[in-house]
């Protein structure tokens, strides 16, 4: 038989719920998110659990990590329960509210329901693969907001200007957009400033798109 240790992971802390086969809880602790911490939760777990017992983990790695590690590292089985899984779970908990046992619970119950779950891997090759995919798409996020802002100024500046859809991910249209700013005479203090911020962002644009594609080259 095996049990099921839900875990609710914070920056703080983590609480820890163990489940029996069909979900009923038994037993929980709550630690703080140190390595001090980490061991407390191990050395419970097995008093707990002496044997056949599976780790489920909230997929939030920004928080999850060190933990991850420090249960793989002590050879125990660790898969990750993606947050859209839990609220299911979630709504069949007993009791009302939300706290962190609760989240534990309905993370475990999750993990009983879904079999395939992807197991936690922490060698150096995924590791370096995942911190550059994050660091990449952080990357993009903030070009698309920077995006976002400068497709407003020029249509301030001149609403019949036609920007394709996602052109301002293509150095060929930042550099036509460039050249039509600095074609441009304005002579109303406003346009001056549109026109000033929408350079600006073009220069931040393009240093965004060289650091993405040398991320995504690395």
């Amino acid at each position: 038989m095996v049990m099921v240790l839900g875990v609710d992971v914070h920056k703080d802390t983590h609480t820890v719920v163990a489940v029996d086969e069909v979900g009923r809880a038994d037993g929980e602790r709550t630690v703080r998110a140190t390595d001090t911490g980490h061991r407390q939760l191990l050395d419970w777990a097995r008093r707990q659990v002496p044997q056949d017992r599976m780790w489920a983990v909230e997929d939030c790695r920004h928080v999850s990590t060190r933990l991850e590690r420090a249960l793989l590292a002590a050879g125990e089985t660790v898969v990750r329960v993606p947050p859209k899984l839990m609220a299911g779970a979630r709504s069949s908990a007993r009791t009302r509210g939300k706290s962190d046992p609760i989240d534990a619970l309905a993370i475990a119950r999750a993990a009983l329901r879904e079999p395939d779950l992807p197991l936690a891997r922490h060698d150096d090759t995924s590791r370096t693969l995942k911190l550059l995919v994050d660091h990449r798409d952080d990357l993009v996020i903030e070009r698309t907001k920077m995006a976002n802002r400068l497709r407003w100024h020029l249509h301030e500046l001149n609403p019949e200007l036609d920007i394709p859809a996602r052109g301002l991910n293509r150095l060929n249209q930042l550099d036509r957009l460039t050249t039509w700013l600095s074609e441009q005479t304005w002579t109303e203090q406003i346009s001056q400033v549109l026109a000033r911020l929408a350079a600006e962002l073009l220069t931040d644009i393009r240093a965004a798109t060289a650091r993405i594609g040398a991320v995504v080259r690395r």
